[in-house]
């Protein structure tokens, strides 16, 4: 897919380079989307001349490099001026917690479940870790599912932020590994919404691409 633009994304189907995906259609941002095989590292090894880490997502903006999937939807939020929550804000901490959490308390214990249950080579694969990492997941849903028990329609309220992408991704990640039926029934229907978005739809389609 080709925008008139400087900022470029390398992504992988349904990767956490997803999120900054979602955001950019979201935002109605131009971009270049390169697709890569999964996992790049291995099966692009020229990718590693562009990030050393071999991770998805690459993201550039003229001189701007940025690997993280959740702060490059922050920095895209900002650059908008749109879909974020501004210091000053009250739910300003709580926008910032769901943007951090998204990643390194919901995704990270996933990408465990997702190493040992697939991208080991068979005789390294291990159920006992993988299933005591789904488990922590779902344990470590609770602060999501309850910030919506209230009744809000997205995680700072009234208004969808990235914040909200940055989590739904997580819920993304846990359908395609099976586990999403586990978590609870709020985020479950935030998910729902979250997938009837448009932004959401144009993300999916441009990834097929």
């Amino acid at each position: 897919m080709m925008k008139q633009s400087q900022m470029k994304l390398w992504h992988c189907h349904d990767a956490r380079s997803f999120r900054p995906l979602w955001a950019l259609e979201e935002l109605g941002l131009a971009y270049e989307l390169v697709l890569l095989p999964f996992p790049p590292r291995w099966l692009e090894p020229a990718y590693l001349e562009l990030n050393p880490l071999g991770t998805i997502p690459f993201f550039t903006d003229g001189d701007v490099k940025m690997t993280e999937s959740a702060a490059i939807c922050q920095y895209l939020a900002d650059k908008a001026g749109a879909l974020r929550v501004l210091p000053g804000d009250p739910r300003y901490g709580d926008y910032l917690n769901f943007l951090h959490q998204s990643d390194a308390t919901l995704t990270f214990p996933q990408t465990l479940v997702l190493r040992y249950t697939l991208l080991e080579k068979p005789e390294n694969r291990n159920p006992k870790v993988a299933s005591d990492y789904r488990r922590w997941f779902i344990a470590r849903t609770i602060w999501a599912e309850r910030a919506l028990s209230d009744g809000r329609p997205w995680l700072c309220g009234d208004d969808f932020t990235v914040a909200d992408i940055a989590v739904a991704y997580a819920l993304l990640l846990a359908g395609n590994l099976g586990h999403l039926g586990e978590v609870g029934p709020h985020l479950l229907s935030f998910w729902e919404r979250c997938q009837a978005r448009d932004g959401f739809q144009r993300a999916k389609a441009a990834q097929k691409v």
